[in-house]
């Protein structure tokens, strides 16, 4: 009875192979999703550390075990090495899944969508049978991505602000890894030409296109994110809480604040967020007016800097005002001091000649 279970079973997920690899891999997705913690959260750090020098071993041992340079002894050794490709891939994929999820939220998708369709991709690619039969040299570029990933959070958290020196720090720790790896292997393997194809190339190639992209401002500033951001007619703080009057119905619950803003004469726009930034984090970004001229398209205007500190889990809270402005097509952009998007928010801002009272609605945060 068990072997027919089994026989039905193996037929099942035979028939089903496709469809079965997308439900897990969008069931994988979400659980990471959802129990994702905190980017600077210690547990989850040390968790992608481990995961992260447990690829570099298997990525070690699979490069002299295919040039014959070692072979598996032992039994559990013997065991795990035939699990070794289904282990690598469930811990490459787990990392992509938590680091697209973190670039997700770490900016606006418009301003980093060859970015963020890049990084999509390589999460989908790694749980195809082409990756996960590919050379060592596919393996390491993928591992790459995830060591980068991790560095370029680390320094952020350590330094307490983002900009070039982190940035720079990263790319030079993980060049100064992978040449660690390398050196270590060529103790085994005296042919340099196979390290570099293996190796060197494939990690640099990394660096290279993360370099190309950053100073292109299509990847995002992590740790920094937006949690939440509206426009709104007025904002106030009273006794530590902040009170945003809106004109919004009910029912608009797409819209942040009065994206629809009427504007009647003397009224000022102001534009609230909450910004999360880690703790020990202090560092400046900008507020980026921009309105869409009929003839010239997005025209800047005012450029706000906003002093975030970090620790606080809902995220810092601050706002700007736009006293001088025209009807038309608007947007707020957060970013960071060399100009990298972290949000954008856009609205409208439509002349209001009523002298109706108005009804607002104060929400506090």
């Amino acid at each position: 009875m068990l072997t027919n279970f089994k026989q039905q079973t193996l037929e099942f997920v035979k028939k089903y192979e496709t469809r079965l690899e997308v439900a897990f891999f969008i069931a994988g997705f979400a659980f990471d999703a959802l129990l994702m913690m905190e980017i600077d959260h210690l547990f989850s750090l040390f968790q992608q550390a481990a995961y992260l020098l447990i690829i570099s071993i298997f990525i070690h041992y699979e490069i002299l075990f295919r040039l014959q340079k070692w072979r598996p002894s032992g039994r559990f050794v013997v065991k795990v090495w035939e699990y070794r490709n289904l282990i690598l891939h469930f811990l490459l994929g787990t990392l992509l899944n938590i680091y697209s999820l973190f670039y997700m939220k770490s900016t606006s998708f418009s301003s980093s969508i060859v970015f963020m369709l890049v990084m999509i991709c390589l999460v989908i690619l790694n749980d195809r049978p082409i990756i996960k039969k590919s050379n060592v040299s596919v393996k390491v570029g993928l591992a790459g991505i995830c060591l980068f990933s991790y560095i370029s959070i680390l320094y952020p958290l350590i330094l307490g602000y983002v900009g070039w020196i982190p940035f720079g720090l990263s790319v030079i720790t993980t060049a100064g890894l992978f040449y660690f790896q390398t050196w270590l292997l060529r103790r085994r393997l005296p042919d340099d030409g196979t390290l570099l194809k293996a190796v060197f190339i494939p990690g640099m190639s990394v660096l290279i296109v993360f370099t190309l992209f950053y100073f292109l401002g299509w990847i995002p500033p992590l740790p920094l994110s937006v949690k939440s951001q509206g426009i709104y007619h007025l904002v106030e703080k009273k006794n530590g809480e902040y009170y945003l009057s809106t004109e919004k119905e009910s029912w608009k619950f797409w819209q942040s604040g009065d994206q629809e803003f009427k504007a009647r004469p003397e009224d000022k726009i102001y534009y609230y967020a909450q910004i999360y930034s880690p703790g020990r984090f202090n560092d400046q970004i900008f507020i980026q007016w921009l309105w869409k001229d009929p003839k010239r398209g997005w025209t800047k205007t005012d450029r706000i800097p906003l002093q975030i500190v970090g620790g606080r889990k809902e995220g810092f809270r601050g706002f700007a005002v736009k006293s001088n402005y025209q009807p038309g097509e608007w947007r707020v952009q957060v970013e960071t001091s060399i100009g990298h998007e972290i949000s954008r928010l856009g609205f409208d801002v439509i002349p209001d000649n009523s002298t109706e009272p108005r009804n607002f609605t104060i929400l506090e945060k």
